[in-house]
């Protein structure tokens, strides 16, 4: 019997390793991920160059195994005296900025994920670069099956014990039942508390977040017509997002100034809402009608007008400060940065979940545009940051992002 315990032994043993194995393979890439975006992503893509060489096979390109880690914290010492490095800087035309706050393997766990990636695959209407499958819920039930098999290999190992000892005149009590063994309930337990620490966590951490949030409005009022279609520019309804904190609903006056003209819809898109049901467009337009006052066969306002109750759906907390115009006007954003493909929505949703990292990886990665007194190129808005205007020029910097000119601050975004 003694056997056959070494082989159970060996078996359990070798489930748990791979177990472990593939959680560990999983946890790098993650962390590869996270840290390339974090530390990367500015100036490097993983599978083409961009402002710097990609990082795809970047390690098979190089001299040597360990010549990355050098480059990396030493980078304008190795401009002056290697080969490589001086060919990377006239192919470019910049030198990064050495990396001192990366480990090695913190390096290494870069270069692995680069060297993995596979670009996310779009869906055939080419929206959204969401990939095509996720594979939580097949790692989900590998794990619970190899939890499974573990605990028949404990059970059957408990029986092969007992038959060897019966087989050798051992008298032993007979075997606590699985849901009594002390052992089993408490590893249940501990695995219930986490799942379910997990989930509260997650729970917690998300309130307050509207991602995907779409109501249905008192009008049916489709950005895909107005703003696809029609390419009537976001600025002619929402003047204030571009002088003002906030990105103003515009009045009914200004739905006016084009539906005093257009009663019917004659669109050649058929306007459906977000479940499939059709909507009348002309019936829509009638509505509007209604709330204006607005007679379209005397062609007057004949009747008190009153405000369209549209429903809210982008809601920052109070504690957070916002402003439209620093993005649009001085940043120089697009609506669709946070709004997401506002121009091919019918009725619209909330398309990022607007979180504080969710900013903050914005500011990190977004690229401050300085005004260059030579073309008169840029924006003014940042002369008072000339050092880094000069740092760019000179050479000792490609680049700045928003992070670099305090745009990671606590009091920037909080009252």
């Amino acid at each position: 019997m003694s056997r056959y315990r070494k082989i159970l032994k060996a078996a359990f043993a070798s489930l748990l390793l791979v177990a472990l194995v593939s959680f560990s393979n999983n946890v790098l890439a993650a962390d590869g991920e996270a840290l390339f975006k974090a530390n990367c992503a500015s100036c490097h893509k993983p599978d083409e160059d961009a402002t710097g060489p990609m990082l795809k096979g970047a390690r098979k390109r190089e001299p040597s195994p360990d010549w990355v880690y050098k480059w990396v914290y030493n980078t304008n010492a190795m401009v002056e005296t290697d080969p490589y490095a001086k060919a990377l800087k006239a192919k470019y035309g910049s030198v990064m900025s050495s990396q001192n706050q990366l480990k090695k393997d913190e390096i290494t766990a870069i270069l692995d994920w680069a060297d993995n990636y596979v670009p996310p695959v779009k869906n055939p209407a080419g929206g959204g670069g969401e990939p095509a499958t996720d594979n939580s819920l097949l790692f989900g039930i590998l794990t619970l099956i190899l939890a499974l098999v573990a605990f028949i290999l404990l059970q059957v190992n408990s029986s092969l014990r007992k038959l060897s000892d019966e087989k050798e005149g051992v008298l032993r009590s007979e075997p606590v039942p699985f849901y009594r063994n002390k052992a089993y309930l408490m590893t249940a337990v501990i695995a219930l508390f986490c799942f379910g620490g997990y989930k509260t966590i997650n729970a917690a951490i998300g309130l307050g977040r509207m991602k995907n949030y779409q109501p249905e409005q008192p009008i049916y009022y489709s950005h895909k017509v107005h703003a696809g279609t029609n390419q009537i520019n976001c600025l002619y309804c929402h003047s204030g997002a571009q002088d003002s904190k906030f990105s103003n609903i515009p009045s009914v006056n200004v739905c006016m100034n084009c539906h005093k003209g257009i009663k019917d819809y004659k669109g050649e898109d058929k306007l459906v809402r977000e479940d499939g049901s059709p909507v009348n467009g002309t019936a829509e337009i009638q509505k509007l009608y209604a709330y204006a006052g607005w007679n379209p066969d005397t062609k007057t306002y004949d009747k008190p007008g009153t405000p369209i109750e549209w429903v809210k759906i982008h809601n920052l907390p109070d504690h957070v400060y916002f402003n439209h115009s620093q993005h649009i006007k001085v940043g120089k954003q697009q609506c669709q940065t946070c709004h997401g493909p506002i121009q091919e929505m019918g009725e619209v949703k909330q398309f990022a979940e607007l979180s504080m990292g969710w900013c903050i990886n914005c500011h990190r990665e977004t690229k401050v545009d300085f005004y260059n007194k030579e073309t008169g190129a840029g924006n003014k808005f940042y002369s008072i940051y000339e050092k880094f205007h000069n740092d760019i020029k000179n050479g000792k910097m490609d680049s700045v992002t928003v992070e670099k000119i305090g745009g990671t601050e606590c009091q920037k975004c909080h009252y």
